[in-house]
């Protein structure tokens, strides 16, 4: 049992660190490959100025994705990207202001982006785990 300990203790941060930068690195390069399908969506949603907020959320997500990714200040692209999810996720998936045939998608889409920022959250105070750049990171 220790050595499973040992093994989940080295690995899991890391794992966990690659899937939950995934997210955020391949919504950057979504937003990139259809960057005019973007800002229209974001102007339709009611969202000021997104010809200057899109590419300031494209670089959190690639800045932030990649902090975590590696393991190099990932407290702080965890809190970046805390920053970003909460303003999207409110903006985007809030469900309330759907209609009702849409409402349970986007009730799905809001749950996980609760749970992401929850993931952040544990990065944000526990940091990056062991095979970062960071691993002996004191807070």
């Amino acid at each position: 049992m220790s050595f499973l300990c040992g093994l989940s203790k080295s690995f899991a941060p890391l794992l966990g660190r690659i899937l939950l930068a995934f997210i955020f690195l391949q919504s950057g390069f979504d937003k990139v490959l259809s960057y005019g399908k973007t800002t229209a969506l974001m102007a339709a949603r009611g969202i000021p100025e997104p010809q200057i907020l899109l590419p300031l959320a494209i670089a959190a997500l690639f800045i932030g994705g990649t902090m975590i990714l590696v393991g190099w200040r990932a407290r702080w692209g965890a809190l970046a990207l805390i920053v970003f999810m909460i303003p999207t996720t409110l903006y985007f998936h809030g469900y309330w202001t759907y209609p009702e045939p849409l409402q349970l998608n986007q009730f799905h889409h809001f749950v996980k982006n609760l749970a992401i920022i929850g993931a952040l959250l544990m990065i944000l105070g526990m940091g990056s785990g062991a095979l970062s750049v960071d691993s002996d990171e004191a807070c």
